[in-house]
């Protein structure tokens, strides 16, 4: 078999496997919505992974974002699939890294449903190093002047799904340790949930400025935080300190890429 056989082999299986993800996600997603009369997300793990299930979950509202994130993928998919994107180097370097994060994505809901939220935990943590992994790699293949359906598709749909994962790892991993740790580390709550909130600032600012500071990373990140000050000022538990933390975090994350974003747009030297 030579080379080109077998290049048209391995884009083929690439584009089949990105397509068996997406629909294995999306079944997941279906699953964990609460259809065929299961529980929805929020109810398993005991109610640990509702909106007041710990000082650091966002109000209900926030997770309409996967609606975006999820049509964004499925048109993704449908776009990879054509003949004319089978050959596409950007395809070949992405294809097999989206489908993973899909397939994790599916992995995680199906791990709140059948498994324990320690292994949610686990999932979710591999999802975000595979997103960033993605996204890095998005950033590297970007071609100037690269069309809009390359850009929307590859660099904003994996941009928003880390963004939003970034916060939601950091809201899964705040569930579990408060079903695990003493009571009495409540009393540390406010303390403790500004100082996570600092690192997501640094986290936050770290993706912008290792992405040429794009911009989606943070509007998803900010969106989630947003909420989560709505919960902290609303819902409960309540935390002011939290609530106000969050919506200076969101600020943080969110305006410098916003400010580079509106320069190059005076100014477009760069795509």
């Amino acid at each position: 078999m030579n080379t080109a056989t077998q290049w048209r082999g391995a884009d083929l299986a690439r584009q089949i496997v990105v397509l068996s993800a997406v629909s294995f996600m999306l079944i997941a997603a279906v699953i964990g919505a609460g259809a065929f009369g299961n529980s929805a997300v929020q109810d398993q793990q005991g109610g640990a992974l509702d909106t007041d299930g710990s000082y650091l979950a966002p109000a209900g509202p926030a997770f309409s974002i996967w609606s975006v994130i999820y049509l964004g993928l499925i048109v993704y998919a449908v776009w990879q699939a054509l003949p004319s994107q089978r050959t596409n180097p950007r395809q070949r370097a992405l294809g097999w890294l989206i489908a993973l994060t899909m397939t994790l994505n599916g992995l995680w809901l199906v791990a709140a449903r059948f498994g324990t939220l320690l292994l949610t935990v686990v999932d979710i943590a591999l999802l975000l190093a595979a997103l960033g992994w993605t996204f890095r790699v998005a950033v590297a293949t970007r071609e100037p002047r690269g069309g809009v359906a390359d850009s929307v598709l590859i660099d904003g749909v994996t941009g928003l799904h880390l963004g939003w994962v970034t916060l939601a790892t950091v809201a899964n991993i705040s569930a579990y340790l408060t079903t695990v740790v003493p009571p009495r580390w409540e009393d540390a709550a406010d303390a403790i949930g500004i100082a996570v909130l600092v690192v997501v600032a640094l986290i936050g600012l770290a993706i912008a400025w290792r992405s040429g500071w794009r911009i989606t990373p943070a509007l998803a990140l900010a969106w989630g935080l947003s909420w989560l000050a709505v919960e902290r000022f609303t819902g409960e538990p309540q935390s002011g300190p939290i609530g106000a933390t969050a919506l200076v975090v969101a600020a943080v994350v969110l305006l410098p890429p916003a400010i580079v974003r509106v320069l190059r747009l005076i100014r477009p030297s760069v795509d």
